[in-house]
């Protein structure tokens, strides 16, 4: 699950997609073609030590010279979009690694997109998708304001089938008469603030809801216990310790293994299960996957019993 691309991208152009928001288009230095990845991807930018960050891919899956992000500027946030804002130029090299996918496109006949703020980025590969694909769609996209909401003038050529409601025009989104009464078959994607993504939980039947989290979702657990971690690849058995992650503990080991947001929401720790059913705490996993039990995210999940076989 670990095993992913990686390598020093030119940052070819670097635009502003609305107040608060640059646009980074990334390209090979050398013309390599970079890997095929689909609508609702991410990548990891590894910025500096300690900061890596993960942003949806937005631009056009057809094109394998270039991957497109976008980035908004946030004031109170760790210090990953301030670098990006303040430090990164046209011409600097940025290393990337990707791309990954736990937001995928899923076929349907009829989708219903909603996004909130920097949450239109997953979704605008989306609606090419759905529109080459046939499928009937709408889109609801809110944000604090017009000026501060991505890419309206892409949006712009689907007409009427996008509805723009800046707060400060229209107040918060009206999700009665795009979530209520869904006809049978229509998928829900939602990705933006967790307090809009609750809303939209709330109002959509099981099944027809896909979500992407920029904050990790409150888990309700019983406590931590200790429990064991046979690594199958080394045959080693280590004790995870009550209030010690699966991690933090196989890196203390001395096992290399790849993670960024270690809060659950990345996906970029995924490892396979071999044995074992995991106690799933992150954000990412769909119910089909927690209840399938094949990964875990090591970096917040736990084990429900007293051994897990992880590939590691």
């Amino acid at each position: 699950m670990n095993d992913a691309y990686e390598a020093e991208l030119v940052v070819e152009r670097l635009e502003s997609a609305a107040e608060g928001v640059v646009a980074l288009t990334l390209r090979h230095p050398l013309g390599e073609r970079l890997p095929a990845w689909e609508p609702g991807a991410h990548v990891d930018l590894v910025l500096g030590p300690g900061l890596e960050r993960q942003y949806s891919l937005c631009g056009d899956p057809a094109d394998h010279t270039a991957w497109r992000v976008a980035v908004l500027r946030e004031p109170a946030g760790r210090g990953g979009s301030a670098h990006v804002h303040e430090q990164l130029g046209q011409g600097d090299k940025v290393r990337v690694r990707g791309p990954r996918n736990h937001f995928a496109l899923r076929p349907a006949p009829r989708y219903r997109f909603v996004a909130g703020g920097i949450g239109i980025t997953p979704v605008l590969p989306m609606l090419a998708a759905a529109e080459a694909a046939g499928a009937e769609w709408t889109l609801l996209y809110g944000g604090r304001s017009r000026e501060s909401m991505a890419f309206t003038e892409e949006l712009a050529r689907y007409g009427d089938r996008v509805t723009v409601a800046p707060q400060d025009e229209t107040g918060l989104l009206d999700l009665g008469p795009v979530l209520d009464a869904l006809p049978e078959g229509t998928l829900v994607y939602c990705c933006g603030p967790g307090p809009l993504l609750d809303a939209v939980e709330e109002r959509c039947p099981a099944g027809a809801l896909h979500v992407e989290r920029f904050q990790p979702k409150e888990q309700q657990t019983d406590g931590d216990t200790e429990f064991e971690v046979e690594l199958a690849q080394s045959g080693r058995t280590l004790t995870v310790a009550a209030g010690v992650s699966v991690l933090d503990t196989v890196r203390a080991a001395g096992v290399e293994v790849l993670f960024s947001c270690a809060e659950g929401t990345c996906g970029t720790c995924e490892t396979e299960v071999l044995e074992g059913t995991p106690d799933h705490r992150d954000s990412v996993l769909t119910d089909e996957e927690r209840e399938a039990g094949e990964t875990m995210m090591i970096c917040v999940s736990r084990c429900r019993g007293r051994k897990l076989v992880l590939d590691l």
